[in-house]
């Protein structure tokens, strides 16, 4: 490959055929390339599969097929459906989002990505659509799964996917606080404690109704109370518009994003 060079008349410059042209690529590449980067480096960690994947499916089929819980009548799985894509969310929203954001925080990752020319809101962007594109994933493995064992939907489609961006945000808020604000071993030790806690207590397997009628109040106003009720509501017996369950989403949402907003440190 030769450089060449010409002077232009009366203009004494030298302009070389191979201008580099130096400068930040345009903002939505740069967020497209950062989120098929955290969708990757998401989907190689066989932790975040088994929290993300594995277990979501294994308490499908297991739940489904034995006897050990009592769902009320009706098929089990369409009981249970509901509750595991909501643990889905949860699991990838929430749990594996503040782990893998802690040890980001705690090696420096995004101290210096928070020094590239990408902004840090368009890092925080890239994050959530990473997430979005994981959950994606999980509903369709989840979907095919509960079929193929006898599922039988109902509702109507917008409300499931309000529920399902809903209950992302305020989970994805709630992770990014903790990830945020914490130590990285005391984010992994308490969004796993979380996880289990809200596992049996969030109405995903064990019915609210099976839990005393005081702590029955508290419980429903969980995030993921109200998502898996509010999706048990839609896609097992067919109901509207659960606006409810959408208002505690939203308020969940919106105090948890504001919150790690405002106390977030880069490091």
């Amino acid at each position: 490959m030769t450089l060449t060079t010409g002077t232009g008349a009366g203009s004494g410059a030298a302009t070389g055929a191979y201008a580099p042209r130096p400068g930040a690529a345009p903002l939505p590449r740069m967020i497209a390339a950062q989120a098929a980067l955290e969708t990757k480096m998401l989907l190689r960690n066989g932790e975040q599969l088994l929290l993300t994947v594995v277990i979501p499916t294994l308490l499908l089929v297991l739940f489904s097929a034995v006897d050990i819980v009592d769902t009320g009548a009706g098929e089990a799985v369409d009981f249970l459906t509901p509750g595991v894509l909501a643990l889905a969310v949860m699991s990838t929203a929430f749990t594996g989002q503040a782990i893998a954001t802690g040890f980001e925080r705690r090696y420096g990752v995004l101290k210096r990505l928070a020094a590239s020319p990408l902004p840090r809101w368009g890092l925080m962007t890239a994050k959530t659509a990473s997430v979005l594109v994981t959950e994606v994933l999980q509903i369709v493995l989840l979907t095919v799964i509960a079929f193929a064992l006898g599922w039988s939907p109902h509702g109507d489609p917008l409300a499931v996917l309000l529920l399902l961006v809903l209950g992302t945000a305020a989970f994805s808020g709630l992770g990014l606080l903790m990830a945020g604000t914490l130590k990285a071993e005391a984010t992994l030790a308490a969004a796993n404690l979380v996880f289990l806690l809200l596992l049996v207590g969030g109405g995903v397997i064990v019915p609210l109704d099976k839990f005393p009628s005081g702590a029955q109040d508290v419980l429903g106003l969980l995030p993921i109370s109200a998502l898996s009720d509010g999706l048990r509501d839609v896609l097992q017996h067919g109901a509207g518009m659960p606006w409810g369950d959408l208002g505690i989403l939203a308020g969940w949402a919106v105090a948890a994003l504001a919150a790690a907003g405002r106390f977030f440190r880069w490091e």
